[in-house]
Order: structure tokens, then sequence, then C-alpha cells
């Protein structure tokens, strides 16, 4: 039960972990990937060049030659509606930030993490996240504070989640603020519980997919799987859990039908809102 709520979000999915989320009218967009047609193989090598992964036990050896894409974005930037403020979980990975989408983000509010920040400069309108770090910013006429979430994705490499409230989210009758969660890149970590501990989660965006790379040393996971999602979704309380970023690149593993075998196992499915790419689902 919430008191005080007036305000009313709806999704696009467009590809991978980018979406436009319209709350109340402002447009957030997630994760901007616009550029690839299915097929396009990305070349990796530069990523890898002088990494050390000693450290994590892995080689540092690539473990593909190249990223290869699947499913191109139904949605082109010309296609888009005003976008008001971007949410980069991380800007060094192509499948969540290639040369296209990084058209978006000169002249507009981007957040994003301190390594993101310090890369994007100079412009103005980026502001670094560390770990559990509040924000206040006016974004179309209405004021919202952003909190950046950890995450544990590629080793070694900055990503972050956020946590997205405003007063006009309400507040839910256990006293905790009404928010929205989109999670990054990122498996599940026993930190993230913190999050139902401060807020109520309306509505929770998971990046899923079970990416997986191959190394000689064995297989590393960097996205959550089906199984992690219901266990992050219900130990942080959310309402709802908008599955997306399982469809469009050769490195994900499991896949909507996958996903959908584990949620009904799982006796999750209520919980589940799914989205169809390009067409607005209204989540509440």
């Amino acid at each position: 039960m919430t008191t005080g709520e007036s305000s009313r979000l709806t999704i696009t999915h467009i590809t991978t972990a980018t979406a436009i989320l319209n709350i109340d009218g402002i447009n957030f967009l997630t994760d901007p990937y616009f550029g690839a047609v299915e097929g396009t193989q990305y070349d990796l090598t530069s990523a890898w060049e002088g990494r050390d992964l000693t450290p994590f036990g892995l080689e540092a050896i690539p473990p593909p030659p190249h990223l290869v894409n699947r499913k191109g974005p139904v949605l082109q930037l010309h296609d888009l509606p005003p976008i008001d403020a971007v949410l980069l979980s991380h800007e060094d990975h192509v499948d969540n930030l290639d040369p296209e989408g990084r058209k978006l983000l000169d002249g507009r509010r981007v957040f994003t993490t301190m390594d993101g920040a310090s890369n994007l400069r100079p412009r103005p309108g980026v502001v670094g996240l560390r770990p559990w770090e509040t924000v206040t910013s006016n974004i179309g006429g209405k004021t919202f504070r952003i909190t950046g979430t950890p995450c544990k994705h590629f080793p070694g490499d900055e990503t972050t989640g956020f946590i997205l409230e405003t007063d006009s989210f309400g507040v839910h009758s256990s006293g905790k603020p009404n928010a929205i969660y989109f999670s990054g890149d990122t498996v599940y970590i026993d930190e993230l519980k913190e999050i139902g501990k401060k807020w109520h989660i309306r509505a929770a965006l998971l990046n899923l997919g079970n990416a997986t790379f191959h190394f000689p040393t064995g297989p590393l996971q960097i996205t959550m799987d089906g199984e992690q999602a219901v266990q992050l979704t219900r130990d942080i309380g959310a309402d709802i859990m908008i599955p997306i970023h399982f469809e469009s690149w050769a490195h994900f593993t499991e896949d909507r039908e996958a996903l959908l075998k584990v949620f009904a196992e799982k006796g999750f499915m209520d919980k589940v809102c799914w989205t169809t790419p390009g067409v607005p689902k209204t989540v509440y």
C-alpha cells in the first residue's frame, strides 16, 4: 500500500539494455545502443590489450575475437521522443554504449560511473556516481533523487545500477519511499539486499541473459540469470520485475523461453512484466 502516489511509469524496450522509462512524461533512456544491424561483429582486440586479469584468477586472453550482435534495435535515433536524461550503467562496453548511442550524450544529463564521467569529459551534464551515493537533479521540471547501486560485472571495470525516486512516487505503508530500480549489468551480489531496506521498489528493471565468457580457466558469468533475478526481486521486495537484456548478443546464454521456464518453476510469473520491443508498456 502506498500513500501520496500520483506517478505513472511506461517502458519502451528498444534492444539489449536500451529502454525508455517514461515517468509522468519525462523520458529517461538506459544504456543507449542504436548502431548495429543483425550480424554485426565488434573487434575486442583494443579493449583487451594490456588487460591483466590474473588478480581475478583469469588468463589475459580474450574469450572471443569479436562480440556478435544477433538483433539490432527496433528504434533508431530519429524514432525517439525527446530524451531528458540518460542512465548509463557503463560507457566502456559497446553493447551498452555504441558510437550511435554516444551521440545522445552531448548536451544532456547523463548519470554513470565515476570512470565513465571522467572518460566522457568535457560534457558538462555528466555526473559520476559511487555505490550508494545520491544526487539530486531537476529533470523535466521534476526533482529526482538518483542513487548509484553496486554491481559485479566484468573484473576490473566499473558498472553502476540506479535507484530513481521523486516525491510524486509517494511513500509505502512501511514508511519507505517508493522507487524504481535499474540494475545495470551485474550478477547477484548480497550487497543489493540493502535496496529493500531503504526503498520500496515499485518496479525493478533487470539486465538478465546470463551473459557468459569462456576462459581457459572456466566460464565467467557477468549478468544475472533467471534464478538470480527471482532471488534479487524477492530479496528487495520489488512489486514488479521487468526483464530485459537477454535477446541480442551471442554471449547471452538464457533467452526468453529459458527465463519463462525458470519463472514458472519458481512460482514467479505474477511478478513479471514482459515487454515487446518498440511497443510502450504501461507498468503502473
